[in-house]
């Protein structure tokens, strides 16, 4: 007979399986039915731990799988348009620093496990997306307009042509955009605009992964440059400690000046 330790070993491999290798969510979900099954009549009080501890992980999998099921809707609607691409912006609000917009075109079909809208994710799990997305991606590009772009053309008109910017740097042209809120200007590719769409659908919620890591990396540098606003940790957005920092220091030039015309 096994040893409970050897058991939960057993468990601890599963529970350690990258979701992201070969046959992902499927895969391990059913290695954790494998398991119940094997060790569901041995009546030591460590196995029945064991056991309802696979339960748990594999209820845990099941939900996310239908949450992506529902994530890929969209997609699946469209898919007989040829490449679709989501496409999403970060840094819209922030004092300081470009706005950043990426366009993603994933293969069809693709789930992959926790990708959602990059706000709802921690800053670890949106570097391991970042890596994953730009691996089994067809294509991925972003687009930028910075401070002084922000300030001449307005945040607005900013923000749509570094979406339209992205789009037009894939390596594949679309045939069709799913885009978050609302359609871009001026850009002749078919457009469905999805409000909140980065919670509903998986390229979206990919596009604001790869936005949201790319700027944030670019708040990091600039931090180096002109220490003492702690872009790194602020990202630029208008905290008290930043706005304090404008106050004392003045603006510098990764700043916007008409976002902070009120605290100089």
């Amino acid at each position: 007979m096994e040893s409970i330790s050897e058991i939960r070993s057993k468990l601890d491999e599963i529970k350690g399986y990258n979701l992201y290798n070969e046959g992902g969510l499927d895969y391990v979900i059913n290695l954790y039915s494998d398991f119940s099954r094997d060790y569901t009549e041995d009546v030591r009080a460590g196995v029945i731990k064991l056991v309802k501890s696979a339960e748990t992980q594999k209820t845990k999998l099941i939900r996310e799988k239908e949450r992506l099921s529902a994530m890929i809707e969209f997609e699946q609607k469209f898919y007989d348009k040829g490449y679709i691409a989501g496409i999403d912006e970060v840094g819209r609000g922030p004092l300081a620093g470009p706005i950043v917009t990426a366009a993603v075109v994933l293969p069809h079909g693709l789930m992959i496990p926790y990708v959602n809208d990059s706000k709802q994710l921690s800053e670890e799990k949106r570097e391991e997306l970042f890596d994953i997305i730009m691996d089994k991606a067809i294509s991925v590009a972003c687009g930028m307009h910075s401070e002084q772009d922000i300030d001449d053309m307005g945040i607005a008109l900013a923000d749509s042509d570094a979406m339209k910017m992205a789009a037009l740097k894939l390596s594949v042209k679309p045939d069709f955009i799913l885009v978050d809120a609302f359609p871009i200007k001026e850009l002749d590719i078919e457009q469905y605009p999805i409000i909140k769409g980065d919670t509903k659908s998986i390229s979206i919620a990919a596009a604001s992964i790869v936005a949201k890591v790319t700027r944030d990396r670019l708040m990091v540098k600039l931090d180096e440059m002109y220490p003492g606003y702690g872009f790194a940790k602020n990202k630029g957005y208008g905290s008290a400690e930043h706005i304090e920092a404008i106050k004392t220091l003045g603006p510098c030039p990764a700043h916007r000046r008409s976002f902070i015309k009120n605290f100089v």
